[in-house]
């Protein structure tokens, strides 16, 4: 079965880059001029999703709106003659099916995951966590997916992260198969030293099965007193195993404030519109610093 629908958990409270967050969702913060969200539906929709649930909380109906239609800026930007930026936004409106859920308690990852029960039925579909844009050729969606295709299990999204961080992400237990393609049959999340298990962590993406549902509903809170996907994962990697991609792209982690500042400097610099010029910019910064 073709993986064609998509969760998106961005409820969370963005506590890490407050004050920021106190009236803008971090997902809506942008990448020189798109919010980070529309990128990781831009991914989905270039790994062909055609269905996409964005799970919620209170405060971020803004969301909603930016992939809503805008009668009135869109008629204005006709009458004005600015045919380009029309077309720009309304392609928003049109990336793909676009629904929205509320996670009514901020319970963790698994119970927004849970959240999207009655939306997946008993299809496959991918996770793109809400916090992590990964920009690349190659979307780091479509490449799980194509995993998922081939050895028909559920795959995480994996990329090895410094000893010194390991504590702040999970760790999993991982075999090489081939290539950038691993097996894996055992993870925990924000592990302490000596539960490490490889410094390979989850990083953003992963495509999952119905079955996790079930597992959800018997998962108790974890790391943080929330429930935790990664534990539910657990029990499916090892009831039946999983496999692992570690995916190539930029990841930008749009809940830290470092990340946000990486995306937005690299990213411009890549631009055609603005990139000679910025890049002009920080070399003249960097001389007089």
């Amino acid at each position: 079965m073709k993986v064609k629908k998509a969760i998106i958990p961005a409820a969370g409270l963005g506590t890490r880059v407050l004050p920021a967050t106190k009236a803008m969702p971090k997902e809506m913060f942008p990448i020189v001029d798109k919010p980070a969200i529309q990128y990781i539906v831009e991914e989905a929709v270039n790994s062909g999703i055609t269905d996409i649930l964005i799970i919620l909380n209170r405060g971020k109906s803004i969301i909603e709106d930016h992939f809503d239609k805008s009668p009135e800026l869109e008629l204005n930007l006709l009458s004005s003659g600015k045919e380009k930026f029309y077309d720009e936004i309304n392609s928003i409106s049109n990336l793909a099916n676009i629904y929205f859920t509320r996670q009514k308690e901020i319970k963790g990852l698994g119970h927004a995951v849970n959240c999207a029960r009655t939306f997946v039925g008993k299809d496959p579909f991918a996770v793109l966590y809400g916090d992590d844009v990964i920009i690349g050729k190659d979307p780091a969606c479509a490449q799980l997916i194509r995993v998922y295709e081939e050895f028909k299990k559920p795959v995480l999204g994996i990329s090895k992260v410094p000893k010194e961080d390991i504590s702040r992400y999970s760790s999993l237990e991982v075999k090489n198969i081939r290539d950038n393609i691993f097996s894996c049959s055992n993870m925990i999340e924000k592990p302490n030293e000596d539960e490490i298990m490889s410094l390979y962590s989850i990083l953003g993406r992963c495509v999952l099965t119905s079955d996790i549902f079930d597992i959800l509903d018997v998962t108790a809170p974890g790391a943080g007193g929330e429930i935790q996907l990664t534990d539910a994962m657990k029990t499916l990697a090892k009831r039946s195993g999983m496999m692992a991609v570690e995916f190539t792209g930029t990841r930008y982690d749009m809940g830290n404030k470092l990340g946000i500042m990486k995306a937005n400097v690299e990213v411009a610099l890549q631009n055609n519109e603005i990139g000679k010029d910025f890049r002009k910019y920080i070399e003249s910064v960097i001389n007089n610093t």
